[in-house]
């Protein structure tokens, strides 16, 4: 019978240690001596163990699976190698909340993160999208306004209600995912429970050089389903992490939550004259007008090994396209393609991608000309040149690349917004949301959600331009609003006046 070797303790260098417990000290009350190494390196290592939290998606979870292709014939609409008929791609997920920080419930009323990396043999791809087809903003100016509105006052350190609508209320173009945030969907039962979207307008570019705009949608296999306001606040003080551990749960009992991804895709030259502008990220195509095409189902079945070093370490950048995928128009789109990798290379540092996680799979991607920088592990071949171009045989651009993709641009340079298309404002889909697709047990509880979001903390003048806000979307649905604000404002003041007590009233309590 074969004993198994022995299990010491090591340094991170390798060498044995000799003692778990005890410091190396100038006698048994001396003081502790600074050659004591493994005692330094396990303090040093301990203060620096976290890497700054994302700024933006902060608090989340995630799990590794596999992507397959069931429809054949998506292959008309892009080459793509990963998205030919029966591919099969491992991949990872990751959810998460907004607004809130690492320690904050997965329970807040917010949009959730629904991030993807596909391993591909084209090298990685990433989707970077939402649990809502639409965003709050259409231009990446004011992006980073948007995200402290809705973080906290830099006085008191608190969320503010008032500092969110203040923001809305003068960012008309909001009015659509603000109706979506205060539905049902605001507010998922679990990660498992919620559709994903791209959000944005992307590009596929198929074998001919044909090209189309496409959005993804993700259609979860388990059901749509939400909770109340109040059964979110009870699981936000009772069980914080309630999201990620049904997640993780579920995969570890064998139950594999899945999603189908279906695509809109519109003709290359339909967008010129499209009744919305099909790049603003405010808007969704109608269905009626391009339709769901089924492309294949993505299955999540293994957990992280570590979740430090596989979900907090993992990065996800818009610009991670393969052949066949493209960006499009979407000024939000165009600026995220910088944004992303900038804040993972301040994060985890400027070789976040050699990270197992991160790192690409297909080795024909790894013939890069990045060199050194801290953390460096990928050595450049020391018999290649580390500059392009170069006589010596060094990797060279994939020419065979540019394939006609982008579009037309030209003209002045200015600061303006998209040119407008025949059905273009910022209400008319709110108001359609809300008419057309939400029951009347569903406007029942927007009223009660949004109602109940402006008691808490939202003043005058925004209350008043809340109001209108709402009226814009729908007049009923903004009467009702006002109507039941105004009613609960009344009623603590009356309850407040009858509670308050004289002083002899106040001596015989105390008495």
């Amino acid at each position: 019978m074969t004993t198994a070797p022995e299990k010491y303790t090591t340094t991170n260098s390798g060498a044995p240690v000799e003692s778990d417990e005890h410091s190396l000290t100038q006698g048994d009350a001396g003081g502790i001596l600074l050659h004591d190494h493994y005692l330094i390196e396990k303090m040093a290592q301990f203060n620096r163990e976290r890497v700054p939290e994302r700024v933006v998606h902060a608090k989340g979870g995630g799990a590794f699976g596999e992507f397959e292709v069931t429809n054949p014939d998506i292959a008309n609409y892009t080459k793509a190698h990963f998205l030919q008929p029966g591919r099969k791609t491992e991949m990872l997920a990751r959810f998460s909340t907004v607004a809130g920080e690492q320690g904050s419930p997965d329970t807040w009323r917010d949009p959730r993160g629904f991030a993807l990396k596909f391993y591909t043999e084209e090298g990685n791809y990433d989707l970077v999208g939402n649990n809502t087809p639409v965003f709050f903003v259409k231009d990446p100016m004011k992006f980073q306004d948007f995200i402290r509105s809705q973080k906290r006052q830099p006085a008191s350190g608190l969320r503010d209600n008032n500092m969110q609508w203040d923001f809305w209320t003068l960012s008309p173009e909001s009015a659509h995912q603000v109706t979506w945030l205060m539905g049902d969907r605001g507010l998922p039962r679990s990660w498992r429970h919620m559709d994903g979207f791209g959000s944005h307008t992307y590009q596929w570019i198929n074998a001919q050089g044909e090209r189309f705009w496409v959005k993804y949608h993700f259609k979860t296999d388990q059901g749509v389903e939400f909770l109340s306001q109040d059964k979110g606040d009870e699981l936000a003080g009772s069980s914080p992490d309630d999201h990620r551990q049904d997640l993780f749960g579920s995969i570890e009992k064998g139950d594999f939550p899945s999603w189908t991804l279906k695509v809109q895709i519109m003709p290359f030259a339909d967008a010129e004259n499209y009744r919305f502008n099909p790049f603003d990220l405010t808007k969704v195509w109608p269905k009626g007008d391009y339709p769901l095409i089924e492309v294949g189902t993505m299955t999540l079945n293994r957990n992280p090994r570590n979740f430090f070093a596989e979900i907090e370490q993992s990065s996800f950048e818009p610009s991670n396209f393969v052949p066949g995928i493209d960006t499009s128009p979407d000024k939000m789109l165009l600026g995220r393609i910088f944004s992303y990798a900038d804040a993972h290379r301040y994060r985890i540092g400027t070789n976040y991608q050699q990270l197992p996680v991160n790192a690409p799979k297909a080795a024909r991607y790894l013939g890069t000309y990045s060199k050194e920088g801290s953390m460096n592990y990928r050595f450049n071949d020391p018999d290649q040149p580390v500059y392009a171009p170069n006589s010596y045989g060094g990797p060279h651009a994939d020419t065979a690349q540019q394939d006609g993709r982008g579009w037309e641009a030209g003209g002045p340079m200015v600061r303006a917004a998209y040119v407008s298309h025949a059905e273009d404002d910022d209400w008319g889909q709110a108001g359609t949301l809300v008419r057309e697709v939400m029951d009347d047990d569903a406007r029942e509880r927007l009223v009660s959600n949004v109602s109940g979001h402006l008691l808490n903390g939202v003043t005058e003048p925004v209350l008043v331009r809340a109001f209108e806000y709402w009226r814009n979307v729908d007049a009923d649905l903004g009467k009702e609003i006002e109507e039941s604000v105004r009613s609960q404002q009344s009623d603590s003041a009356e309850s407040t006046s009858l509670g308050a007590t004289t002083p002899g009233d106040e001596a015989e309590t105390v008495k």
